[in-house]
């Protein structure tokens, strides 16, 4: 088919419409062209493979974007040099389209990038309770945020270096995204010092996916690691956001670092009448109950004394934090009704000293702290 001689016979034939608008109709009509053959292409895909191939239909969901944008320019490179368009219109459209295809190609690499991290992490979803798991979700997530920045960077750069009047924007852009991580500008320098932050968070992994942390006197989890900054689910739902170079620059405490496993402390205060041997013995069998007990640590010790009571410390190991802090609270309830029915004389208790009168015979009541003091009986 002779193409310039029908654009000729269209020219003829439309004559009194000018030829700019005959262009721009010819690249919109193509462009919507492309968009419905992507969409009858869909279709008979669909119902060809939809049902018996479920991954071709992700695929299909995940690149849709890409596709559309591909056979869009496919449709405007064959139709561009054949409309009947000055330079004055053809030369900002081509200019366009290179951006346009620029574009394109980022968006690939990142859709590439997304898709194979995806893909790797389905060998892992188990990430609370599996330590290698969460090692693996956490790099490679870290990896993609990291690599999708650098590919926005790098596009953006491409598109901006097309333009003689911007062109050294974009250069200024390559030389902050290149290897040897040069700033150009004090704007740009917490941007590469959170990547860097990232990149060293991880290879070292000073924190994971749903670690539990302490960071400013507040207790929580990981939920997410992103290229600049980390969100911390905290025990009451809300939501910290803290920089990358937080965990990098300043100390936090990580109670899942090698595992997941913690140590919980209940600690009561109990009479010098507490049988403690009867209350261990108690304390081993109700945790050997509870389902929450990991079965490492079940342990009972008198920490400290003074003029009143003896304090009581018990050890119970469970698998995670949130484990561990409902099998403190269901064993603290359980012991305080342990000795509030069973050991009764253990109770916290005051004692007092009776003092006879020496005029009217009464008695009064008079505390003493001091052990000495009670042994003397004396009145000050």
């Amino acid at each position: 088919m002779n193409w310039q001689a029908l654009m000729a016979d269209i020219d003829g034939m439309f004559g009194w419409i000018p030829s700019w608008f005959i262009g721009l109709s010819l690249v919109a009509g193509a462009i919507l062209l492309a968009l419905l053959v992507y969409r009858v292409a869909i279709w008979l895909l669909g119902r060809a493979f939809g049902t018996r191939f479920p991954l071709l239909s992700v695929f299909i969901d995940r690149t849709a974007g890409p596709a559309q944008l591909a056979l869009c320019l496919a449709a405007v490179a064959l139709v561009l040099p054949l409309a009947p368009l000055d330079d004055a219109i053809r030369t900002p459209l081509m200019r366009l389209f290179v951006v346009a295809f620029i574009a394109l190609i980022g968006w690939i690499s990142i859709r590439i990038v997304d898709m194979s991290a995806a893909r790797y992490l389905q060998n892992f979803r188990d990430v609370t309770e599996n330590f290698v798991a969460r090692k693996h979700v956490t790099q490679v997530r870290v990896f993609k945020r990291v690599t999708d920045t650098i590919i926005v960077v790098i596009t953006i750069s491409a598109a901006l270096m097309t333009f003689d009047s911007v062109r050294q924007y974009g250069v200024s852009l390559f030389a902050s995204a290149g290897a040897a991580g040069i700033i150009v500008g004090l704007a740009a320098r917490p941007l590469l010092s959170n990547l860097i932050a990232g990149l060293q968070i991880a290879i070292t992994q000073p924190i994971r996916i749903e670690d539990a942390v302490i960071i400013e006197n507040e207790w929580g989890w990981v939920e997410d690691i992103a290229s600049t900054y980390v969100v911390i689910r905290l025990w009451d739902w809300r939501r910290m956001v803290v920089p990358l170079s937080y965990f990098i620059e300043k100390p936090f405490q990580n109670w899942t670092r090698d595992t997941a496993s913690l140590i919980g402390v209940i600690a009561l205060h109990v009479d010098y009448r507490a049988d403690v041997q009867c209350i261990r013995t108690w304390l081993e069998q109700a945790v050997k109950q509870s389902k929450l007990w990991d079965g490492e640590v079940v342990n009972l010790q008198v920490i400290d004394a003074d003029a009143r009571t003896i304090e009581l410390r018990a050890l119970v190991s469970a698998r995670n934090a949130p484990q561990s802090w409902d099998l403190r609270c269901e064993i603290r309830e359980k012991l305080v009704a342990f000795i509030r029915d069973e050991m009764p004389e253990a109770l916290p208790r005051e004692r007092a000293i009776l003092i006879p009168s020496g005029d009217d015979d009464a008695d009064f009541v008079r505390r003493v702290t001091p052990p000495e003091k009670m042994r003397a009986g004396g009145r000050n």
